[in-house]
């Protein structure tokens, strides 16, 4: 029995009650049916909108799996190893269908912010030791040079390093 068939039966039984509707208990039963009669009809309008709203997110879900699926084609990287952002033996082959996987354990990342536009850009120490990159985003060179550090830079460096590991 859904909530519909329950407050019409209730109203049923009210009405073979003979309630009189001239007394306090009389006039505040009446009233009571009539906030619930409206309750029943607010939370079946609420319902229908839920289904509704579930049934769109159950479209929406599908076409974005659809999306995902032509974007991302297997969710897997693919490099020839002859890419500047990255070295051949960083990918390995992980299994018989022609996709590579990046190996992020064998490169440390260090973290750099470009000064022109604020993009953070992550390099590992094979691009640093290249000495210069240009920004992915501005194209700004970006350059590199150890020569200008004092020796409790590096060795300020260095600890930093080993703290991370």
């Amino acid at each position: 029995m859904n909530l519909n068939e329950k407050m019409s039966y209730l109203q049923g039984l009210l009405a073979g009650l003979e309630l009189d509707t001239t007394t306090k208990e009389g006039k505040a039963i009446t009233q009571m049916a009539e906030v619930m009669s409206e309750l029943v009809l607010y939370v079946d309008d609420l319902q229908s909108q839920v289904d509704e709203l579930t049934e769109l997110c159950d479209i929406l879900d599908q076409d974005l799996g659809s999306v995902e699926d032509d974007f991302y084609d297997d969710d897997e990287f693919e490099c020839s190893g002859d890419c500047d952002s990255c070295d051949e033996e960083d990918w390995r082959d992980d299994g018989d269908d022609g996709f590579d996987e990046y190996d992020e354990d064998d490169d440390e990342l260090y973290e750099i912010t470009c000064p022109s536009c604020g993009d953070t850009i992550l390099l590992d120490e094979g691009m640093l030791e290249e000495g210069s990159i240009n920004c992915p985003n501005c194209q700004e060179l970006l350059e590199f040079d150890y020569d200008d550090l004092t020796i409790e830079e590096i060795e300020e460096l260095n600890e930093d390093e080993s703290k991370s590991e």
